[in-house]
Formats: structure tokens, C-alpha cells, sequence
């Protein structure tokens, strides 16, 4: 199999992503990365992350979560996120700093306090949380993932440790302390399935206009952009999804794209991999305050999807091998300005407020404070 896809691979492309990218108008083509991971043990893949042609902004894919940076309660320890930092530092890259608060990967601290927690203490300990973290990193920062995946797929809040206590508000308090505690850096709302019509990307514009009634900052949304290689948004369904979230007044970027491919890999599905990434990117060049594009890791051994979808993998730009996928090719055509546009047809994002206007509180169906 390893043969088969060295030979369907294409060679070096004269100009790389991030160079690209940036002569296309965008700020950055990234990737996320794990220090912890065996990339960091191959010389090859390390050539791959610091050649700032190819990647001009770096993520940490788990260096600044929760369990990484504060294992105990108020005993902090950026150690992890520092690996990826320097790196950055050291060849001048772009860093996107993900996550302040996610009900994921949290320390066990949080989800099983010594002493349950009441709505002030929990509030204290995400607000000292937040404060620490995002002062250790102000400056540095291009932007911040302040919260991720707060929605489940209907449009409603997830129901997290942080809503059954604090309530819906704690949504204000994250992001109005990050604003706090680094202010120089673009707030983010960060999540999946966000990336077309439907009832979760009109929560996120419920999310952002909320955010934005109250005078709280936030910056821009992030679309995670997990695809499924056949069933990825269509270019009109992204563009007209992210123009709703910019007509509001933030900016937005694919912060985690990857499409993943239902083994075993294919001519065909291979094809089809490299016309959705294709579609994806040729969306953000035509979307003016789509700002840059992140991948989630670059390399298949690396890659998160087969630890959690069964039977689907390959989801990356590069091989086990280091050859490329043709999604490679299909990006960088995508980034040179190839970037067919169909007719729309979604209907216009002010549907969602001309409903919400007959809500209390002009929240819409949430109410949420």
C-alpha cells in the first residue's frame, strides 16, 4: 500500500503553502503540532515543521489545554506549551494558542473537585485559570481559541461542568477575562460542524452577537473543519456560512482542517480528497476577513482521526512515507487563485436575527441570560 501512494504522490511544488498564502493576501498557512508525539522524534518531520515556506504559523494541538498547564489547582506549569512556543519564537512563525477553556482534557481536578464546587468557586478557579494562562503567553499570541466546542450540533450549549454551575454566563466571563489578560491577542469561538448551514453555525452568530450586545470582545470564529472526504462542505456552503459570521464584525480561519478518507485508500478517494481540501481553501480565498488556514498536523502517523473513527485515516497532507498526498497539489492550486464559485442559494443570514427579534432578551431560542 506504502508503494501505491509513494507513487500517487506529487513531487515538491515549486512554491510552498505558506508562501503561497501570504502572496494570495492571507496572513499564514499553518499546521497544529505535538511535541509529545513522534514527529518530534523524526528528523524529517521536524525539517517539514520548521521550514517556514511551508508553515508560517504553528498550534499546539495539546501543549496549552487544561490538563497540560494547570495538572493541580493554581499550580501552573507551561512547560508542554513552551516546546511548541519556542519553536515558534525561534523561525519568526505565527502562533494560534489553543485552548483557554474546553470541557475536554480538562484536569481531573475540575470534573472531580475534592469539594464540590459551588458557582463562586468554580468562577474564581476559570477565571485564575484563564488569567495565568493567557498572561504566561500575552504577546505572543496571534490569536486565542477562548472557548471550544461550547454547542452541541442543534444549536444548543453543551451541557459542561462549567454551564450546570456557573450557567450560561461563564461564556461572558471567559471571554471578558482573556480580553483582560491578553489584550493584544484575537479572540476566538472555536468548534466543528460550523462550517455550513444549519442550526449549530447560527448558534455560533447567536454566540457572537450576544458577545458583541454587551460590549464584550471576541474577534473571530474558528472553524475546525473536520471533514469526511465526499461528504465536506461544498465552496457556496462555506463562503456563505463564514460571510455570516463576518458580517457580524469578526474574522474568521479554518484552525484544524483535515478530511478524512474511509480506508483502504484509493485513486479515486484520493482524487476526491484533493478536491475537497481544494474547496475548503479556495472558500477562505474568497472570503475576504478569512484570515489563514491551520491543518491539523500534516503527517498520517500523527494524525488524531483513526484513534477515534474506526476505519477511516489518512486524513493529512503528507504520507507516512513524507511523500504528499495530491491534496497537496489540490491546495496549492486553491491558493493560486484557483477558486471556481457556484451560485449560492442559502438565503440570507438575517433570517436567524428576524427571529431572534421575538425572543425576550433577543437571545433567540436559548434565553441564555
Amino acid at each position: 500500500m506504502q508503494l501505491l501512494l509513494s507513487l500517487l504522490a506529487l513531487p515538491l511544488a515549486a512554491a510552498q503553502l505558506h508562501e503561497l498564502a501570504v502572496k494570495a493576501g492571507k496572513l499564514y498557512f499553518g499546521t497544529a503540532t505535538d511535541s509529545r508525539d513522534i514527529g518530534f522524534k523524526n528528523a524529517t518531520y521536524l525539517k517539514v515543521l520548521n521550514d517556514v515556506k511551508e508553515f508560517g504559523q504553528l498550534t499546539h494541538s495539546n501543549g496549552q489545554k487544561w490538563f497540560a498547564t494547570e495538572p493541580y489547582q493554581n499550580q501552573f506549569n507551561f512547560t508542554y506549551g513552551e516546546e511548541v512556543s519556542s519553536i515558534a519564537r525561534k523561525n519568526k512563525q505565527l502562533l494560534r494558542c489553543h485552548t483557554l477553556v474546553w470541557h475536554s482534557q480538562l484536569a481531573p481536578w475540575v470534573e472531580t473537585p475534592a469539594v464540590p464546587w459551588t458557582k463562586a468557586t468554580l468562577t474564581a478557579a476559570m477565571v485564575n485559570h484563564i488569567t495565568q494562562e493567557a498572561r504566561h503567553w500575552s504577546g505572543q499570541c496571534y490569536a486565542w481559541d477562548v472557548l471550544n466546542e461550547a454547542l452541541n450540533d442543534d444549536g444548543t450549549l453543551r451541557n459542561t461542568t462549567f454551564l450546570q454551575v456557573i450557567g450560561p454566563e461563564y461564556i461572558k466571563i471567559a471571554f471578558s477575562t482573556a480580553s483582560r489578560a491578553d489584550p493584544k491577542a484575537k479572540l476566538y469561538y472555536n468548534d466543528y460542524n460550523i462550517e455550513k448551514p444549519g442550526n449549530k453555525s447560527a448558534a455560533v452568530r447567536e454566540l457572537v452577537r450576544g458577545l458583541k450586545k454587551d460590549g464584550i470582545r471576541i474577534d473571530g470564529v474558528g472553524l475546525q473543519s473536520h471533514f469526511t472526504v465526499g461528504t465536506s462542505p461544498t465552496v457556496d456552503q462555506l463562503i456563505w456560512t463564514m460571510e455570516g459570521y463576518t458580517k457580524l464584525g469578526v474574522e474568521v480561519a479554518l484552525t484544524e482542517l483535515d478530511i478524512r478518507i474511509k480506508e483502504p485508500e484509493t485513486t479515486a478517494n484520493l482524487a476526491q480528497q484533493s478536491t475537497d481540501y481544494k474547496a475548503a481553501i479556495c472558500a477562505c480565498m474568497q472570503v475576504d476577513k478569512c484570515v489563514g488556514i491551520t491543518v491539523w498536523d500534516f503527517w498520517d502517523p500523527v494524525s488524531w482521526v483513526p484513534g477515534v473513527f474506526a476505519g477511516f485515516g489518512s486524513p493529512s497532507l503528507w504520507f507516512g512515507n513524507f511523500t504528499k498526498h495530491p491534496a497537496y497539489q489540490g491546495v496549492v492550486e486553491a491558493l493560486k487563485n484557483d477558486t471556481s464559485k457556484g451560485h449560492g442559494g442559502w438565503g440570507s443570514h438575517d433570517d436567524d436575527e428576524e427571529d431572534d427579534e421575538e425572543e425576550e432578551g433577543g437571545w433567540g431560542w436559548w434565553k441564555w441570560w
